[in-house]
C-alpha cells in the first residue's frame, strides 16, 4: 500500500472514529477567521476579493504541502512511508468531512417525526435558507439536498484534487486538497450578491467544483443503483442559481424518486412528492454510499 492510499485510508478511519477536529483549532475553521479579515467593506472591494481569492488559497496549499513534505523528510522505508500517510492523512481528515454532514441530516430528518421546531433548529447547521416556515415535508427536503451539494463539496472535491496531486507525490496531492477546500470556505464566507469582495470567490469555487459535482452526480446515481439517473436529473441540473449543486441534488432527486425544493429559487422534480422520512433515510444510506465509494476510487488511483 502507497503513503498515498494510506493516507486516505487514515482520513476515512479519523473521520468515523472523531468526525471533526475540535471547533476552535479546526484547520478550516483557522483559515476561516483569516478570510474574516477581508470580509468587511472595501473602497476597491473587487480588486481586494480579486487578491484574497489568489492568494489566500495559495497560503492554505503551501502550508497543506509543507506539513506534508516535511514528514516526508524523516528516514527512509517504512518510517518514511508511515510518517507521510500519518500527515496526508491528517491533512486529509481536515480538508474533508462526512460523519459530521450525516450524522446532522439524520438528526433533522429524525425530528421531523417528533419535533419539527428542533428540526427548523438543527438544519440551520445545513442551510442557509429562512427555515421559520417549512414544514416537516420541506425540512426533510432541504437536508437531502444539503447532503448532495454537500458531498460534492466537502468531500468528493478536496479527495479528487488530493488524488491527482498525489499522482506527483502525497505533499503535493495534500496542497492540491488544501487549496481546494480554501476556496470552497472562501465561497461560502464570502460568496453572496450582497458581498461585492466575494465575487471572485465566487467565480473561483464555480470552476473548481465544476467537474466534482457532475462527478458526484455519477457517484450518487451509482450509489443509488440508478446509473441513469444522471440523464433524468440534466432535466432540472440548471434550475439552481449554481452551476454546480442543481447535478447532485436533481440526481439524488432521481434516485430516490422524490421532489426537492427551495422555496423561490428551485423546484426539482415537481411532479413527484416531497420526501418522506423513509425516503429520506434513503437518502442518507445513498450519500454514505457515494462517499465509501469516492474513498474507494480515489485509494485505487493513487495506490501506486
Amino acid at each position: 500500500m502507497s503513503a498515498a492510499t494510506a493516507a486516505v485510508v487514515f482520513a476515512y478511519a479519523a473521520d468515523a472514529a472523531v468526525g471533526e477536529f475540535p471547533g476552535r483549532i479546526h484547520p478550516v475553521a483557522v483559515f476561516g477567521r483569516l478570510v474574516g479579515v477581508v470580509d468587511r467593506e472595501w473602497q476597491h472591494p473587487q480588486a481586494v476579493g480579486l487578491a484574497a481569492a489568489t492568494l489566500l488559497p495559495l497560503v492554505a496549499a503551501g502550508l497543506c504541502w509543507a506539513v506534508v513534505a516535511s514528514a516526508a523528510a524523516v528516514g527512509d522505508g517504512p518510517v518514511h512511508t508511515v510518517a507521510t500517510a500519518l500527515a496526508a492523512g491528517t491533512v486529509l481528515f481536515a480538508t474533508t468531512s462526512l460523519r459530521m454532514l450525516v450524522s446532522v441530516g439524520r438528526q433533522v430528518i429524525d425530528a421531523t417525526e417528533t419535533d419539527t421546531a428542533a428540526a427548523r433548529d438543527r438544519v440551520r447547521a445545513l442551510v442557509g435558507r429562512e427555515t421559520a416556515d417549512l414544514d416537516a415535508a420541506d425540512l426533510r427536503s432541504a437536508a437531502v439536498e444539503s447532503l448532495a451539494e454537500n458531498l460534492a463539496d466537502g468531500l468528493v472535491a478536496p479527495l479528487s484534487a488530493f488524488a491527482v496531486g498525489a499522482q506527483l507525490s502525497p505533499a503535493v496531492g495534500a496542497g492540491a486538497a488544501g487549496w481546494v477546500k480554501a476556496v470552497n470556505t472562501m465561497d461560502s464566507m464570502l460568496g453572496y450578491r450582497s458581498k461585492p469582495v466575494g465575487q471572485a470567490s465566487a467565480r473561483l469555487d464555480d470552476a473548481v467544483v465544476w467537474l466534482p459535482a457532475r462527478l458526484t452526480a455519477a457517484l450518487v446515481a451509482l450509489a443509488g443503483g440508478r446509473p441513469g439517473a444522471v440523464v433524468t436529473a440534466r432535466q432540472w441540473a440548471d434550475e439552481p442559481a449554481s452551476p454546480n449543486s442543481g447535478w447532485p441534488m436533481a440526481t439524488l432527486a432521481a434516485v430516490l424518486g422524490v421532489r426537492l425544493r427551495k422555496p423561490g429559487a428551485y423546484d426539482l422534480a415537481p411532479d413527484a412528492s416531497l420526501p418522506t422520512t423513509g425516503a429520506a433515510r434513503h437518502g442518507v444510506r445513498v450519500v454514505t454510499a457515494a462517499a465509501g465509494i469516492t474513498g474507494l476510487f480515489a485509494g485505487v488511483a493513487v495506490w501506486f
